[in-house]
């Protein structure tokens, strides 16, 4: 059977993209493995109707919805490998058991891999007490002390930020200091700079009371914020050949107004084709890869 369209990645993206084409009465495959980005996040906040909301509730509900639609199919799964049978399409999607599929248009919300700091403690509060967004996760932690661990030139703008929700502390990591302009902001923003770094996250993890610095210190801080450098989660896209933009984290997919990609029939969305990661700006850019896919089927 060949599907009007394969979307690989079943997310925010992926399905937002896999209701329109439902609803257009297109014949649907949406490819997921199962292991979304915000997987470690306990809840979802921003997201216009579905705040306060795990993540895995919001995506199962999404699923079971789609569900209704007869022309949607699920297929749970790694998918391996992409490429077109001709320019334009058809493209077989080949999963990491063996199993293929075949659609006129492929969609990737295939989304993005954190890069984190190599640092003790870390990683088993990543999502948690250790986070990327204060849009996402700073109301939850407002009125206590929150830090800004440096790991990107982008860091002092997030920790310009940061005060909104509490008191902040820069930690510059030895490796990016604020420049005269980024200073003044800092201090406008009552934001302290830390040049200590930091060595160790401390507390009954999850949980976070303080970090150890390199000096011997103890910093109490309750949240502390990341800017994760990201890669690609799937290697899709570049087995077939699209274009890439350099991101203000990392690369992201190179797309039109429209979603899609330099590959003829190949569209793109969620956090691997925008340059901020944001699960309702994903929906959106889900919705349009939808229905532009739908358009370039009639349109031929």
């Amino acid at each position: 059977m060949t599907y009007d369209a394969i979307i690989v990645g079943g997310s925010f993206a992926g399905l937002s993209a896999a209701l329109q084409l439902a609803r257009a009465r297109r014949r649907v495959l949406l490819i997921d493995a199962g292991l979304p980005r915000n997987r470690y996040a306990a809840h979802a906040h921003g997201f216009l109707g579905q705040d306060g909301k795990p993540p895995s509730e919001i995506v199962a509900q999404a699923r079971d919805q789609l569900a209704r639609y007869p022309t949607v199919a699920f297929l749970d799964g790694e998918a391996a490998s992409a490429e077109a049978v001709r320019a334009g399409g058809p493209f077989r999607v080949a999963l990491a058991d063996g199993r293929e599929a075949l659609g006129l248009r492929l969609i990737l919300a295939t989304g993005l891999r954190d890069e984190l700091p190599a640092l003790a403690g870390l990683r088993e509060r990543w999502g948690l007490t250790v986070l990327h967004c204060p849009y996402c996760h700073g109301y939850e932690n407002a009125g206590r002390p929150l830090g800004v661990l440096a790991a990107h030139p982008l860091s002092a703008h997030q920790a310009a930020l940061l005060p909104d929700w509490g008191p902040t502390t820069y930690f510059t990591q030895g490796e990016f200091e604020p420049d005269a302009e980024q200073a003044a902001l800092l201090a406008r923003r009552g934001v302290r700079i830390e040049r200590a770094p930091v060595v160790e996250l401390l507390g009954a993890a999850p949980a976070l009371d303080a970090v150890q610095l390199a000096d011997g210190r103890r910093k109490a801080i309750h949240a502390l914020f990341v800017a994760s450098r990201t890669h690609m989660a799937s290697p899709l896209a570049m087995q077939l050949g699209c274009a890439f933009d350099d991101g203000p984290l990392g690369p992201v997919i190179r797309v039109d107004a429209l979603k899609q990609t330099s590959v003829e029939g190949v569209f793109a969305a969620g956090d691997a084709a925008i340059p901020m990661s944001n699960a309702t700006l994903a929906s959106a850019s889900g919705v349009m890869a939808g229905v532009c896919a739908h358009r370039s089927l009639v349109l031929g």
